[in-house]
């Protein structure tokens, strides 16, 4: 990556870092820092030889963004290989990210929660202690959930405005911040 400025290069390579401690190959999260900092359509060989990656590690990368829906593929007039774009929209990478994970994640633990609370509430094996802990977790995850689905009602500028208000939110609440 000699030939990118030094911010670009830094940026693609924490990018990279930070999604191994996300769950996500480093190559993937490279690719798309990079692709989000391109003002141009790039293609798999352009992306390959910028970030020294092999071919076909950078080809399946690609299908995995295009599966997450953070990258597109994109005509050029004149070219006909694949050109690639990123989503620049911040709030947008945020909540294509928070959907895949939500459906990924959150979806199957509510399914697994709510079948163990089913098999608890008709098992004596289980003890109240053992019962109550699953039900606290199944609400948590199920409120974790609804919120989920609350914030994708409310526009871009009012959740900005809520995560700059942040604990000052709670002042809001009855019994103010404690």
């Amino acid at each position: 990556m000699d030939n990118l400025p030094k911010a670009i290069d830094m940026f693609v390579l924490q990018w990279g870092d930070l999604g191994g401690s996300w769950g996500v190959n480093r190559s993937v999260s490279q690719i798309h820092a990079f692709l989000y900092l391109c003002e141009e359509p790039q293609t798999a060989e352009t992306i390959a030889e910028t970030l020294s990656m092999a071919r076909s590690n950078v080809s399946n990368s690609l299908k995995e963004l295009q599966a997450w829906k953070l990258i597109a593929r994109v005509p050029v007039k004149g070219d006909r290989r694949e050109h690639f774009v990123a989503e620049t929209d911040v709030w947008e990478i945020a909540a294509r990210i928070a959907a895949g994970r939500k459906q990924r994640e959150v979806d199957p633990a509510l399914q697994v929660l709510r079948e163990c609370m089913d098999s608890a509430s008709s098992d004596k094996a289980v003890s109240r202690v053992q019962h109550d802990r699953l039900r606290a977790m199944l609400e948590f995850t199920e409120t974790a959930d609804s919120f989920y689905h609350q914030m994708l009602t409310i526009s871009k500028s009012k959740r900005m405005a809520m995560m700059k208000m942040g604990a000052r939110l709670a002042s809001l609440l009855p019994g103010g911040r404690s």
